[in-house]
């Protein structure tokens, strides 16, 4: 039984989610979800899409929230 596209990449979404714990988890549920959908329609690679998805939407939540923390310590020093 061949497992539909969508089914896939929320399966690995969720476990994607499920392993990167609260701390970690921003940004993973959404990337996961926008590289499934394009691993899809890329060539079929859906899983592939969703776990890379997931490390890039980590990366830049990481990132953003970095830059958000150095404009609030700018505002107090000043």
């Amino acid at each position: 039984m061949k497992a539909s596209p969508i089914r896939t990449a929320l399966i690995a979404a969720t476990l994607a989610f499920a392993t990167a714990g609260t701390a970690n988890a921003a940004g993973c549920l959404k990337g996961a979800v926008v590289g499934g959908v394009a691993g899809h329609y890329a060539g079929h690679h859906a899983v592939v899409g969703a776990v890379g998805g997931c490390m890039v939407g980590r990366h830049l939540s990481k990132e953003h929230a970095q830059q958000q923390a150095a404009q609030r310590q700018a505002a107090q020093a000043q």
